[in-house]
């Protein structure tokens, strides 16, 4: 089964907050208030083991959640969702997680690498397949599939190279020797495909909707270093 991104996409609604007589689950200490972009306040970068990773499912899943608003019912939605996901791609040969911190747990993203067979394929058109592997040298093309960071980041400062999801993605990519990332986005989610291309991102093909798995996708790639 192929992975598609997973990119908070509700920035524009208001920060969560606890309903009487309702269960929430957010972790006290965490800062409600956004700080500003500026590149000299930027995160420290490092990746997780996997035994961190399991360590830490709980804050991660609370993070998602934070930057993806809503109410308590949203919040908890998004937060079990992106647990699932996290959860499957890290059972994938070669995951990886890197966190971005301060203080505090502040952004993620994850991925893993593809050679030239395996599940992540399944549905694919020939042609792209093809396509992606004659582009880069075998065990050099690594899958980014899922960018966690506030809703700031995605608005603001985007082609900057200091840009925190950008800052995630090229660090993920250069941890593996990747020369290439690829990552695949749902057709309808516009708001999603525009993000991506703000931070670096093309199309795999001429066209802007390129053939992948079963159902309408994209697939997007990243240079390495982008």
């Amino acid at each position: 089964m192929s992975a598609h991104m997973l990119l908070p996409t509700t920035s524009n609604l208001p920060a969560p907050q606890p309903a009487p007589g309702r269960s929430y689950t957010r972790r006290p200490g965490r800062p409600m208030r956004e700080q500003g972009s500026s590149p000299h306040e930027g995160e420290r970068l490092r990746p997780l083991t996997r035994g961190q990773v399991e360590d830490r499912l709980q804050e991660l899943g609370d993070l998602y959640a934070e930057v993806s608003g809503g109410g308590p019912w949203a919040w908890n939605e998004a937060r079990a969702a992106f647990l699932r996901h996290l959860a499957a791609d890290a059972r994938r040969p070669g995951f990886s997680l890197l966190i971005a911190e301060t203080t505090v747990l502040t952004g993620c993203a994850y991925g893993f690498p593809v050679g030239g067979a395996g599940p992540w394929w399944a549905g694919f058109d020939g042609d792209v397949r093809e396509s992606l592997l004659r582009r880069v040298a075998p065990g050099r093309l690594f899958v980014v599939s899922g960018i966690v960071v506030p809703s700031r980041v995605r608005r603001e400062n985007q082609g900057r190279a200091w840009n925190l999801a950008r800052r995630l993605q090229r660090r993920l990519l250069a941890d593996h020797g990747a020369a290439l990332g690829v990552t695949l986005v749902e057709a309808w989610d516009v708001g999603m495909v525009e993000t991506l291309r703000a931070w670096g991102w093309r199309s795999a093909g001429d066209d802007t909707r390129t053939a992948g798995p079963p159902g309408s996708c994209r697939v997007l790639v990243l240079t390495a270093g982008a």
